[in-house]
């Protein structure tokens, strides 16, 4: 171990965490924001449980100064917490299911600022959580990535690609999508993962499209992390990122949540991780395969040390749409269709993964398999059906829809990923 990650390792012990309740908000529009305040930014898993409901966090490598026992109002009935050892748990007894979000960390002037957030819904008979997923478009700012003909920019591309992802999850109940970049940004490698954490994301998909020496290489690849590249172009994108790394490993603020060192302390969450992480990207790949006017490069899931895909409990993929200097692909992405390809071959692939392996407590886990796609004005059911895979004639069928229906704003319920 070099001396960097020792004292990585030694800080990430040393330096305490404690917790301390803040205040209970009451955001309006049923929602309220439970607060606490932190020292660093940690590792928190949180789940709900029924009879009685509740819903569970826990704080890893924390402790607990003062008693937190806040008794409040409908749908809450208190707030408690208790250490057992170096966790410490919270507990909020509810009245009644709400709709909640997975906790998010934000770092202040003072401390980092955790908050639960839950919102009434009396359709709900069990508690419920969307899924978030952390999408980050590769790149940004004074990065430009590589470049293609006629000056096409590899960051712009994965914006758009992002964007088009983003909107799809955005528009389907029951996702909860977050940009780690949604305009032309320069952020360093730590940033992106250390903000998936932040936001309380699920998974975490990068957007790339790769570039090479030679032209004629081209082609959609997935990619996990891993000490050792599974191929020579892995071996050369890890390259690129080498001198960045250093720069950005020298970056990691005393809050941000060490990844390196708490790989050493978890291992097992770490060894899930990386298997679940496998598990995605194939479904993607998959998804990757079927799409017409996409060729892929490498037909496995390939493995590189990308920092970006760092975390080690949350599944992380880079999705290469495909190599920007070779003119075919360059030509594929630079239009709108082909990036809708993209996007749609990567939103059907994260379905088909909640799907196999539901995520407690979500939507997930009552009726994996349907989607709801909420309408919005404009929209057209082509337009729709591309975006997700299926055709006009399922969605009508599926939703019994007739002329009249098609203007109005409703929810469409439709199986995806069936093939």
């Amino acid at each position: 171990m070099n001396r960097l990650a020792i004292l990585g390792f030694l800080s990430f012990f040393i330096s305490g965490n404690d917790v301390f309740f803040d205040e209970i908000q009451d955001m309006g529009n049923n929602e309220i924001s439970i607060n606490f305040n932190l020292d660093k930014v940690s590792l928190v898993r949180s789940y709900s449980l029924e009879n009685p409901s509740r819903i569970v966090m826990e704080i890893n490598q924390s402790s607990l100064p003062t008693e937190i026992n806040v008794p409040y109002n409908y749908p809450i009935k208190k707030v408690r917490a208790s250490q057992d050892g170096s966790l410490t748990r919270i507990v909020v007894d509810l009245y009644e299911s709400v709709h909640w979000q997975n906790p998010t960390q934000t770092i202040n002037t003072e401390n980092i600022k955790l908050k639960l957030k839950v919102k009434r819904n009396k359709n709900l008979n069990k508690s419920i959580r969307d899924i978030v997923v952390a999408i980050d478009a590769g790149h940004g700012g004074k990065y430009p990535g590589a470049v293609g003909p006629n000056n096409i920019l590899e960051k712009d591309v994965t914006l758009l690609i992002a964007k088009e992802l983003e909107r799809t999850l955005r528009d389907t109940y029951g996702y909860r999508p977050v940009m780690i970049r949604d305009g032309d940004e320069t952020l360093d490698l730590n940033n992106r993962y250390q903000d998936a954490r932040k936001y309380g994301a699920d998974i975490f998909v990068s957007i790339h499209a790769d570039g090479f020496r030679l032209s004629s290489v081209k082609g959609a690849s997935v990619f996990i992390w891993s000490d050792e590249a599974s191929s020579t172009v892995a071996r050369n994108l890890s390259k690129k990122q080498r001198q960045r790394i250093q720069a950005d490993i020298k970056n990691l603020k005393p809050v941000d949540f060490d990844e390196d060192a708490a790989r050493q302390t978890y291992p097992e969450i770490y060894k899930k991780k990386i298997s679940e992480s496998k598990i995605l990207g194939t479904k993607i790949l998959d998804q990757l395969k079927r799409d017409p006017f996409t060729k892929i490069h490498k037909k496995n899931v390939e493995y590189a040390d990308f920092r970006v895909l760092k975390s080690i409990d949350i599944p992380s993929v880079l999705v290469e749409s495909g190599f920007i200097t070779n003119p075919e692909d360059a030509q594929r992405l630079k239009g709108k269709p082909g990036r809708r390809m993209i996007a749609r071959s990567v939103f059907l692939g994260i379905h088909n993964y909640f799907k196999d392996k539901p995520k407690a407590n979500t939507f997930m886990s009552i009726d994996p398999g349907f989607v709801t796609y909420k309408i919005q004005k404009g929209d057209v059911l082509s337009e729709i059906a591309i975006r997700f895979g299926v055709t006009v004639e399922e969605i009508n069928t599926e939703n019994k829809l007739n002329n009249k229906q098609k203007n109005k704003t409703f929810k469409l319920l439709f199986n995806i990923g069936k093939k």
